[in-house]
């Protein structure tokens, strides 16, 4: 049975034997202890159960239904931050943020998104004081023994990398469970290496213990962690601490690379592998799915891989995904991907800085990697003078499989109910009424369903819609809701082992390893013989691609900033296509800033994200030292 099912369960288990104790056998608060939770197996399993309560479900699930970070960084744009300033998006463009009043730390918390200070520290006490007691704990089981304490370990590396990603070198090692009367006067702040190594110390206890299984193979199962995760986390830690922002001004990537090479080399050994196969042709091959030119295949395996489920079963389709969410995604359809289809709103739209990134399909880059634009607003674009397939009069043909699978921009189609007729003034679709029907995706001014606007919730503020987690043909009358999220896949840990192998100078292993991740998508080999300035480049534009609006680049482009620097080249403009229709069906194409005004959340200080101010008061009070983030 699922974890929610065993928490429930053992709930209602413990109730009823506590019902059938005598009033005068209960504590006078009627509370059990520690010492008898860790006297009965079954408590002690309802315990460590409580470790895995403030997963978060991440993707959409974001205060709202926002994808958080994605669209606060330059991957996107939120179309609630017109629509709805007050909530996270608009208060991250705005600026509005301080440490008393930050929307990251201190908006209410949807599906374990959110409030992560408060929630992470009360996992990590949690999973500590399980470490701690489970050695002496009555379970029946030996291997039940190894395997919970294992999954404690994990679960407690898991929660520190998140509050590391977000608030840096803010924390202390904690390997012993505090108590509320233990004196913290002497609490250290550890820096971001030795906190990366701690959760690498407590991955190696739960690679390292044999009861703990590399993939979870049965449904009852289903959200318990696994070694495959540990070597993911592991990977992905070690390369953030090496990185710019992290290092200290150490060299670490030496280290990284090992790290990275060993993880993924165990990865492989335990059979994870690359998502290489279209399984669903019926629906992704279809002749009215609309992924990529020519039903390409490339471009529909892709987007299946996103918008399917990891089964739990020894032999998966899906041998890439390592950990997934235990929360759904909601109907995609009617709150992130073209909200003219329902109604309601768009949600994420991709900006035209991730447009730019995808390559043509001779695998060149569009712009100039070193340099991409001329002026700080991104309107004009530095154009690879090497690229003759690009033309910005046909901006969208000829462009890699994953551009295809990932984004709806002018001129794509989609078949699915669209809640509206049509009018006159769209005339690619016009007459339709409400049904289920085939539209061009049309993204020009004044397009009256899916045209760009500045301020209208359904509209696209960039000239793009987002497609990558989004079914072909879900809605209203086929409700496909999200996949759940992958937090950890394979394709995230051969980009880590790329960009550290290259940063050791490892260039030869960095390129094959970045070609993995290429030709899977149907993208030509890099070109033999780059600098390693040039390769780092190629593989920095490759995360980009390949982990688009999956979280990652609100991270990387942080961790590849000098701790003096800021955000003003990525995040203080984001810009959008504006197309306009000629009177002869063709179309002008122009670059635009989604707004007037720069977004205000590009400074040094965002960076980071601040400790909460009550929490930064108490400790410096306790400890006499200012524990929280510069600038805030």
């Amino acid at each position: 049975m699922k974890i929610k099912q065993i928490i429930l369960l053992l709930i209602v288990s413990l109730l009823t034997l506590e019902s059938c104790k005598k009033a005068l056998d209960m504590a006078p608060d009627g509370k059990v202890t520690m010492d008898e939770i860790f006297s009965d197996n079954d408590k002690t399993a309802a315990f460590l159960n409580s470790c895995y309560n403030n997963m978060p479900a991440k993707g959409t699930r974001y205060f709202f239904w926002s994808r958080g970070p994605v669209v606060w960084s330059d991957d996107a744009w939120d179309t609630d931050a017109e629509a709805e300033s007050w909530i996270m998006a608009g208060r991250m463009y705005n600026g509005d943020a301080s440490a008393g009043s930050h929307p990251i730390t201190n908006i209410s918390t949807d599906a374990g998104n959110g409030d992560y200070w408060a929630r992470y520290w009360s996992a990590i006490r949690n999973c500590t004081i399980f470490i701690s007691r489970i050695d002496e704990a009555a379970v029946k089981n030996e291997a039940d023994r190894s395997r919970w304490k294992a999954e404690a370990h994990l679960l407690r590396a898991y929660y520190y990398a998140e509050l590391l990603k977000w608030f840096g070198p803010v924390l202390p090692v904690s390997r012993e469970p505090f108590e509320f009367s233990d004196d913290f006067s002497s609490l250290e702040k550890a820096s971001y290496y030795d906190v990366a190594k701690f959760i690498m110390e407590d991955c190696d206890v739960a690679i390292n213990t044999a009861e703990l299984p590399w993939r979870i193979t049965t449904n009852g199962e289903a959200g318990r962690v696994n070694k495959a995760m540990a070597e993911a986390i592991k990977s992905k830690m070690i390369l953030f601490a090496a990185s710019p922002l992290n290092n200290g001004g150490a060299n670490y990537w030496q280290e990284a690379y090992e790290v990275n090479k060993a993880s993924l080399q165990n990865l492989r050994s335990n059979g994870y592998e690359l998502y290489n196969k279209v399984n669903l042709p019926q629906t992704y091959l279809s002749d009215v799915a609309f992924i990529g030119p020519d039903k390409n295949e490339k471009s529909a395996l892709y987007n299946e891989y996103f918008t399917q489920n990891m089964a739990y079963t020894a032999n998966p389709v899906d041998k890439e995904t390592i950990y997934q969410s235990r929360d759904g995604q909601g109907n995609i359809w009617n709150i992130d991907g073209i909200g003219a289809q329902d109604g309601y709103k768009s949600g994420t739209c991709p900006s035209q800085e991730l447009v730019d990134s995808y390559e043509t399909i001779d695998g060149k880059p569009v712009l100039n990697l070193e340099n991409p634009y001329l002026d700080e607003k991104h309107l004009q674009p530095n154009y690879n003078t090497d690229n003759t397939l690009y033309d910005p009069n046909d901006p969208y043909e000829n462009r890699d499989p994953r551009f295809y699978a990932s984004i709806y921009y002018n001129g794509s189609k989609r078949k699915c109910f669209w809640n509206f007729s049509e009018a006159a003034e769209s005339p690619e679709n016009y007459p339709a009424g409400i049904g289920n029907r085939t539209r061009i995706i049309a993204t020009y001014v004044g397009e009256p369903q899916t045209g760009i606007n500045a301020t209208v919730r359904k509209a696209t503020r960039t000239g793009y819609f987002e497609r990558k987690f989004l079914h072909p043909n879900s809605g209203g009358d086929n409700p496909v809701g999200g996949a759940n999220w992958k937090l950890f896949r394979l394709g995230e840990v051969i980009l880590n082992f790329a960009e550290a192998a290259a940063e050791a100078d490892q260039l030869t292993e960095a390129a094959d390893a970045v070609n993995e991740i290429r030709r899977r998508a149907g993208m030509p080999d890099l070109p033999a013989g780059l600098s390693k300035d040039e390769l780092i480049r190629r593989i920095r534009n490759e995360r980009r691609v390949e982990l688009a609006m999956e979280e990652n680049r609100y991270f990387d482009i942080r961790r590849w900033t000098e701790p003096g620097g800021d955000l003003s080249k990525t995040d203080r403009w984001i810009t959008a296509m504006e197309i306009k229709r000629n009177s002869n069906g063709t179309y002008t194409y122009g670059r635009r800033t989604v707004r007037d005004s720069e977004r205000k959340c590009y400074t040094n200080k965002f960076l980071w994200v601040p400790m909460p101010l009550a929490e930064a008061n108490r400790l410096l009070s306790i400890t006499g030292e200012n524990w929280q983030n510069a600038g805030w």
